[in-house]
């Protein structure tokens, strides 16, 4: 008769040598990913150089900030490593690495270096060197953990991130270096207003022929905005309107997240609130208005001063022109009275003439 018996798996104290390092703290990260750091990470894929020595996926080093008790990472910045990957090996430039890093400290004192990222999903032997590398004392992140950050760069299918931290398994000394237990962590990607807007006009680049976005004014991007939002609203409300028939059904998460936002919302009435925004659209007209007059009064000043300024170096330039001519003719004159001078004084010598005797008074007649 068999006796069934419940499977375990036995996991020994990890093996720590002198060699490896251990991370201060494995608890699950909350990762939050800016957007720029995103699109940093795909023009690095984009224009790798690919050869024989080179692999298909590119690394790199991820920068941002982490909270207090270090539970939560924010991804901002991020710069390229090059290495080399081959079946055999891998190699880092670990120099440039340092020096990058050094410079994005000094620009960015505070920020700090939180892991590194691939544009693959696979996590193999040289995934954990590299990981073991990022969070060593002396290089990496120690004693937080190093995030692992997972990004696919297939043009046909959507981007999808995925964010590790590790954790050291029991393997003998000479492994330990190359060896360890990657976790999966939550992660998400923050959009603020601008980025989100910046995103949306370099998707339509999509849609065109030519893959080129055009720039919309500030109107157009209001009634898209506008447009958008009504179509968010229009959705809502056939969704609640479904379950209130009891043709969907309900999620107490939505419903919660729905009654949160209603509950922000002013309580206003659409008279009141119509004529709030036609005042506040008179104020950015009168601003606009404002704003584009001294823009004009400045282009003006610049204009004056510069015709100022041409007028006077015109005015400089004839004064010493005359001056020149004024010099010339008065040297001119002087040549010639030199030259009577000269005529007068010249080698006409005249012969001394003999002293005469002193006439005597004449006698006044009577």
């Amino acid at each position: 008769m068999a006796v069934e018996s419940e499977k375990f798996l036995h996991l020994s104290r990890p093996i720590v040598p002198a060699t490896a390092s251990l991370q201060g703290n494995i608890a699950p990260l909350n990762v939050n990913i800016q957007p720029q750091a995103i699109l940093s990470i795909l023009d690095h894929a984009v224009r790798r150089d690919i050869n024989d020595t080179q692999s298909t996926r590119v690394i790199g080093a991820l920068v941002g900030t982490r909270s207090e008790d270090g539970m939560e990472v924010e991804v901002r910045s991020c710069f390229a490593i090059p290495h080399t990957e081959n079946e055999d090996q891998v190699e880092v430039d670990v120099d440039y690495q340092k020096n990058m890093l050094a410079l994005t400290l000094k620009a960015s004192p505070r920020e700090s270096l939180l892991g590194w990222y691939t544009t693959s999903h696979e996590l193999n032997s040289f995934s954990a060197l590299i990981q073991n590398f990022f969070a060593a004392p002396d290089t990496g992140t120690f004693p937080h953990s190093a995030v692992h950050l997972t990004i696919t760069t297939d043009p046909a299918a959507e981007i999808e991130t995925r964010a590790y931290i590790s954790a050291p398994v029991a393997v003998n000394a000479e492994r330990a270096a190359e060896s360890c237990l990657f976790i999966q962590v939550p992660h998400k990607v923050l959009y603020g207003d601008a980025e989100r807007s910046a995103l949306t006009a370099i998707a339509a680049a999509k849609d065109t022929e030519d893959r080129s976005a055009p720039l919309i004014s500030d109107i157009e991007g209001l009634a898209r905005s506008i447009d958008q939002a009504t179509g968010l609203i229009d959705r809502v409300s056939e969704w609640v309107g479904g379950i209130l028939d009891e043709d969907e059904e309900p999620n107490h998460a939505i419903g919660q997240y729905l009654m949160n936002a209603l509950s922000l919302a002013p309580k206003v009435d659409p008279e009141q609130m119509e004529s709030d925004f036609n005042n506040h659209i008179q104020d950015v007209l009168m601003v606009s208005y404002l704003a584009n007059t001294i823009r004009n009064q400045i282009d003006l000043s610049q204009r004056l001063a510069t015709a100022t300024l041409n007028m006077g170096e015109k005015d400089g330039e004839n004064k010493a022109a005359d001056g020149e001519k004024g010099g010339d003719s008065r040297g001119g004159r002087g040549g010639k009275r030199g030259g009577r001078g000269g005529g007068r004084g010249g080698n006409h010598n005249r012969e001394p003439r003999e002293p005469r005797e002193p006439r005597e008074p004449r006698e006044p007649t009577e």
